[in-house]
Formats: structure tokens, C-alpha cells, sequence
């Protein structure tokens, strides 16, 4: 299994692109630090429909030296909103992944709990908004459909509203 993964401009970061399974305590101990009080963590997972629509696997995409390059973009931005930020990591799967698998992990460790939940739910919209990353939905009447992440979060944006 390949994994591409990118030099941080900030030694505490880690970012991400693989085929192997993400692990949800590796990123916790790479988003560890002394100075934190606490580590905001987004797991997506693949769900089991969308819009409605029953949903069998993913299959992501990526280019990924672009999608690194926006990872750290996403970091030297967070970097200058909350200075005071520990550490952040982004990794991102790809390739065929199945209900209940994890599809992207984001971590953030900063001194205090909200500016870390806001940070962690930074990174991960502008992610999806703004990463060369796709998915083809498998739907389980045997079609298939190609999206771009950040479409995903257009198509409901109302957050009072489940997706």
C-alpha cells in the first residue's frame, strides 16, 4: 500500500494522503503535545446513504501533491486565526472504502478546547471545500456517481437538517 506524505512547513504537523486504513490513535499521538489542554478530532466515516439514497462503498480519488499542497495552506492559515495552535494533522484515504471505514482524520491540539473545535471545523470544511479529492458513490441499485467532496456539503447545507 502507497502513501504520499508531505514535508509540513511547521515541524509539528503531519499531513497525509494513503490507501492504508486511517488510525484513529495514531493521529491522536501525532497531535499530542505538552502545551495542549485540548485535542479536537473529526473522523468522517463512510455512511450508509446519502440524500436518501442507499449507498454500498466509496471509492476516493485524489491529486495528491495538490491535495497536500492545501493541507498546508489549510495549517498556515489556522496558524494565523489561532497562533497559539500545537499541532495539526490532516490525512485523507483513498481508494474503495466501506460502510463504517474512515475516510479522513483531522486533528488539532491547542491550549484551550474551543479554540481547538473551532480550529478542527476549519480545517475540515475548508478541506472539503478546497482539496482536489472526489468520491464515486456506489448506491446500492448498482450505479455509480463521481462528486467532488466539497459538492458534498453544498447539497445540505442547512444545519438543521440531517446528512
Amino acid at each position: 500500500m502507497t502513501s504520499l506524505l508531505s514535508t509540513p512547513t511547521h515541524a509539528n504537523d503531519h499531513f497525509q494522503i494513503t490507501f492504508a486504513p486511517l488510525n484513529l490513535a495514531q493521529i491522536y499521538s501525532l497531535a499530542e503535545d505538552p502545551g495542549n489542554g485540548a485535542i479536537a478530532i473529526m473522523s468522517g466515516t463512510v455512511r450508509n446513504h446519502t440524500a436518501g439514497k442507499a449507498v454500498l462503498s466509496l471509492e476516493y480519488q485524489a491529486y495528491e501533491p495538490m491535495a497536500l499542497k492545501v493541507f498546508q495552506s489549510i495549517a498556515t492559515e489556522i496558524r494565523q486565526r489561532w497562533p497559539q495552535v500545537n499541532r495539526i494533522v490532516i490525512h485523507h484515504r483513498t481508494g474503495h472504502l466501506k460502510i463504517g471505514e474512515i475516510s479522513v482524520l483531522v486533528a488539532v491540539g491547542y491550549p484551550h478546547r474551543s479554540e481547538a473545535f473551532q480550529a478542527c471545523q476549519y480545517a475540515i470544511d475548508t478541506l472539503k471545500h478546497n482539496a482536489p479529492i472526489w468520491k464515486k458513490e456506489h448506491w446500492a441499485d448498482g450505479s455509480s456517481s463521481w462528486v467532488n467532496i466539497g459538492a458534498c456539503e453544498q447539497e445540505n447545507s442547512d444545519p438543521t437538517q440531517p446528512r
